[in-house]
């Protein structure tokens, strides 16, 4: 069952051609990092147009590289949700506009779900190395013949996006969230440290790379464990950044390149604890054995140490996908749009963008005294 992606939803436009089983006939991706990088973060409006002008040469390049044509598709399967909704409005209007015109059925997709299965996808060529070819496991340190099985936990780490998932299956209603971010996403946060200390857009890469040339123990500022307590599987992100500013504006900020190592570094150390001890916490009071790191931020070489030891230790079997499947891609799309398609399900050309996720949500935005739950 070949299916046809489609991605828009922030500054990635993608398009790919993905089976059922997860195996990725094609997948393209064009970036919009150039056009954002001036202004340290997305701008909607640019999003939007640059998805307007690159859409149909990027499907186009899908099928060819799948090289399959439109009409050996079982369906067009397109991300409507979360997202920027002028950016989601360019691929759902496409996707809506092939379906029709090629007599296919139109499935919608959960971009966060999507994510959550990007997991289960397999390169067609069968490369599956450590490299970042194909899932890890943190028990055995080689890459899993087999992709994990359900339930799992699911650690979501994103530019938009940090939460934990219980998850039970592959729908949308198998999945509950555990505990989310009040304020800011952890790649958000990445971001917005990076263009305080005039590093450029994205952050996270950058801090990254830097941070393996510094030394925590060397930086001359104590950050914050931001929401460190055990029994919360909540996040907060924008405290820890506040104190990084306040470092930056004072007598002892980075003055050379050696500084400014040591402080990516201690901020990197900070966000990568909380983000493990929290996943690998929540898996033990659930009782589940496997956690998939999922997202953008997934990409990050220190979290996937640090997890990685830390799951080995509490034998726990850590699930992460290729390196070209974290981040933003119509792949993980076309997956989950496969899945409901082979399900019976589909959707009609009534089919309109929000900016809203179809899981729902638990954690209460803001301060105060967190959700309750079972």
């Amino acid at each position: 069952m070949p299916v046809l992606a489609i991605e828009s939803s922030c500054d990635e436009t993608a398009a790919a051609v993905v089976t059922a089983e997860g195996m990725i006939l094609s997948d393209v991706v064009h970036s919009q990092i150039a056009l954002h990088a001036p202004y340290g973060g997305v701008v909607p409006e640019i999003a939007a147009r640059d998805h307007v002008r690159a859409i149909v040469p990027v499907v186009s390049a899908a099928l060819d590289q799948a090289q399959l044509p439109l009409a050996a598709m079982d369906g067009i399967a397109v991300t409507s949700r979360p997202g920027l909704v002028g950016a989601l409005l360019v691929g759902v209007q496409v996707a809506k506009g092939l379906a029709w015109g090629a007599g296919k059925p139109l499935v919608a997709v959960d971009h966060l779900v999507a994510h959550l299965l990007s997991v289960f996808l397999r390169p067609a060529s069968g490369r599956d190395g450590s490299g970042g070819d194909g899932p890890v496991s943190a028990l055995s340190a080689e890459p899993e013949a087999h992709p994990p099985r359900f339930p799992f936990i699911g650690l979501l780490v994103s530019g938009g996006h940090t939460a934990l998932y219980m998850c039970r299956g592959p729908n949308h209603r198998q999945i509950e969230e555990l505990g989310a971010t009040r304020d800011d996403a952890v790649g958000e946060a990445f971001d917005k440290v990076a263009k305080l200390l005039g590093l450029g857009y994205p952050g996270g890469p950058i801090i990254d790379r830097l941070a393996t040339r510094g030394d925590w123990s060397r930086a001359r500022v104590e950050l914050p464990t931001p929401m460190g307590r055990k029994d919360s599987p909540e996040f907060s992100f924008s405290g820890l950044k506040s104190a990084v500013a306040r470092h930056v504006a004072s007598a002892d900020r980075p003055q050379t390149e050696a500084e400014l190592a040591d402080l990516c570094a201690a901020f990197q150390r900070v966000v990568t604890r909380v983000l493990v001890s929290k996943a690998v916490r929540t898996a033990q009071r659930h009782d589940v054995n496997r956690i998939v790191l999922a997202g953008g931020v997934a990409a990050n070489r220190e979290l996937r140490r640090r997890l990685s030891h830390a799951c080995t230790r509490s034998e726990i079997a850590l699930h992460v996908p290729r390196l070209a499947s974290c981040t933003d891609n119509a792949a993980m799309v076309g997956y989950v749009g496969a899945l409901k398609l082979a399900a019976g399900a589909s959707d009609d050309l009534s089919l309109s963008p929000t900016p809203r996720t179809e899981l729902p949500r638990v954690t209460r935005k803001g301060r105060g005294k967190r959700a309750s739950r079972q």
